[in-house]
C-alpha cells in the first residue's frame, strides 16, 4: 500500500499515512491512526478537505465542472434517460435492462400510496406550516407504520425500503402542498410517470379534470435527474451520520430532509426568488449588480457560483435550455420577475467582473425560475429538491449499512475553560 510521510518538526518523528486511491480524483490520506500514534487530531472545519467514507455512487470534479453518476456524465443522462432509470442506476450501479426497468417502475408504482393513518398526521399541522416541516415530521413517522424493513443487513428489506421511500416522497410532498392551500388530498394515479403523477397530485382537484403538461413534466424530470445526488453534501452526510447509529432508515432520511431545509443548502433556490422580489423590476437590475460589485453590506447575488464548482455548474448548462423552453411554452417570457431573472443571467454571462470570478448562474438559479413558471410556490421549492435527492440519500444509506457499521464520531479542539473546582453558591 502506498504511504504518505509527515514529519513532526518538533521531534523529527516520521509518520506514515496509508494512501486511499479512488478511481478518479485526489488521493485520500488515512489519518485514522494519527491520534493513537501522535496524540493529535486533524483539524478541518466544515470537513472541506476530509473524506468521511468510500463511495461508488457519485463523482464530482468541481474545477472541471464534471458530475458523474456511477461513471455516467450527468449531461448524457439528462438528455437520454429518465429520472426513474437514473434512480435505478444510482441504487444498483448499472443501467437497467428493459425488463429490469419495467419491473422497477412497477414496484415504485405499487408503493405510491401512503397509509391512511399517515394522512391524518397532516391534520395536526397548523394551516401555514412550512411544507418542509411537514416532510420532516411525516417521513420520520413512517417508521411507525412500516416495520418490515427494519433489518438493514437484509438486502431484500433494504430494497423494499428504498422503493417505498422513493415512491412515497412525492405523495407526501403533494399532501403538504394541499394542506398549505386547504385543498383535498389527491390520490396518486399509477398509470402516470413519476413526475406527471406528482403534478397530478399537486394541481388536480376533484371538481374538474386535470391534464398534465408533458413539457412541464419533462422539465421536472430533468431537474430531478440533476438533483438526484451530489456526493457528500450536508444532507447526505447527515443521513450517513444518523444511519451510522443503526437508526430506523426513515429517521435517517428525515434527518436529511431537516438538513436540506437550510437556506445555505436546499433553500438556495428559495433565496433566488426572494432576491428577485427585493430587486423588483428589470430596470433595477444594473443598480443591484453594481451594489454586488461594490460589495455593499447585505447585498448578495443568489443563484450564482457554487461552493464545489469553481468553473461552471454542469447542471446549470443542462437546465438552462429547459428553462427557456418552459418559459416560451407557457408564454411567460414577459413575466416581470422572470424577465428580471433573464436580465441577471444576461449580465452575468457577459460582464467581465462575474466571468473572472466564475459567478455563473447555477442550477438553483434556473430551478427556481422553472418552479415559479410552473406555478409552484416558493415554499415548495425545497420539498421538490427533497423528492429528487431522496434517491441519493437512500442509495448512500444502503451503501453504508451493507458494510460493517462504524458510528460517526467527529472530534474537536476544545477552547473552553481549563479544569476548575466547584464553588458553592454562597461563595460566588
Amino acid at each position: 500500500m502506498a504511504q504518505y510521510s509527515l514529519i513532526n518538526e518538533d521531534t523529527g518523528a516520521k509518520l506514515e499515512l496509508p494512501v486511499k486511491q479512488g478511481t478518479l480524483g485526489p488521493i485520500g490520506l488515512d489519518v485514522g491512526k494519527v491520534y493513537a500514534k501522535e496524540d493529535v487530531f486533524t483539524y478541518d472545519p466544515g470537513f472541506t478537505s476530509t473524506c468521511s467514507c468510500e463511495s461508488a455512487i457519485t463523482y464530482i470534479d468541481g474545477d472541471a465542472g464534471v458530475l458523474l453518476y456511477r461513471g455516467y456524465p450527468v449531461d448524457q443522462l439528462a438528455e437520454h434517460s429518465s429520472f426513474i432509470e437514473v434512480a435505478y442506476l444510482i441504487l444498483y450501479g448499472e443501467l437497467p435492462s428493459p425488463s429490469a426497468l419495467e419491473e422497477f417502475e412497477a414496484s415504485i408504482s405499487r408503493h405510491t400510496m401512503i397509509n391512511e393513518g399517515v394522512k391524518r398526521f397532516f391534520d395536526g399541522f397548523y394551516y401555514d406550516a412550512h411544507p418542509m416541516s411537514m416532510l420532516t415530521g411525516v417521513v420520520g413517522a413512517l417508521s411507525a407504520f412500516y416495520h418490515d424493513t427494519s433489518n438493514s443487513k437484509d438486502a431484500k428489506q433494504r430494497d423494499i425500503f428504498a422503493h417505498r421511500m422513493i415512491a412515497k416522497i412525492p405523495t407526501i410532498a403533494a399532501a403538504a402542498y394541499k394542506k398549505y392551500f386547504g385543498q383535498p388530498f389527491m390520490y396518486p394515479q399509477n398509470n402516470l410517470d413519476y413526475c406527471s403523477n406528482l403534478l397530478h397530485m399537486m394541481f388536480s382537484v376533484p371538481a374538474e379534470p386535470y391534464e398534465v403538461d408533458p413539457i412541464a413534466a419533462k422539465a421536472l424530470d430533468v431537474l430531478f435527474i440533476l438533483h438526484a445526488d451530489h456526493e457528500q453534501n450536508a444532507s447526505t452526510s447527515t443521513v450517513r451520520m444518523a444511519g451510522s447509529t443503526g437508526t430506523n432508515p426513515y429517521a435517517a432520511i428525515s434527518s436529511g430532509i431537516a438538513a436540506l431545509w437550510g437556506p445555505a443548502h436546499g433553500g438556495a433556490n428559495e433565496a433566488v426568488l426572494k432576491m428577485l422580489e427585493e430587486i423588483g423590476t428589470p430596470d433595477k437590475a444594473p443598480e443591484f449588480l453594481q451594489k454586488v460589485k461594490d460589495k455593499v453590506e447585505g447585498v448578495r447575488l443568489m443563484g450564482f457560483g457554487h461552493r464545489v464548482y469553481k468553473n461552471f455548474d454542469p447542471r446549470a448548462t443542462i437546465i438552462r435550455e429547459h428553462c427557456h423552453r418552459v418559459l416560451k411554452h407557457l408564454g411567460k417570457e414577459n413575466d416581470p420577475q422572470l424577465e428580471l431573472a433573464m436580465k441577471l443571467e444576461e449580465v452575468a454571462l457577459s460582464d467581465d467582473y462575474f466571468k473572472e470570478r466564475k459567478l455563473y448562474p447555477n442550477v438553483d438559479f434556473y430551478s427556481g425560475i422553472i418552479y415559479k413558471a410552473l406555478g409552484i410556490p416558493v415554499n415548495m421549492f425545497t420539498p421538490m429538491f427533497a423528492i429528487a435527492r431522496t434517491v441519493g440519500w437512500v442509495a448512500h444509506w444502503s451503501e453504508m449499512v451493507s458494510e460493517p457499521l462504524k458510528i460517526a464520531r467527529p472530534r474537536q479542539v476544545y477552547m473552553g475553560a481549563d479544569k476548575r473546582d466547584y464553588v458553592t453558591v454562597d461563595k460566588r
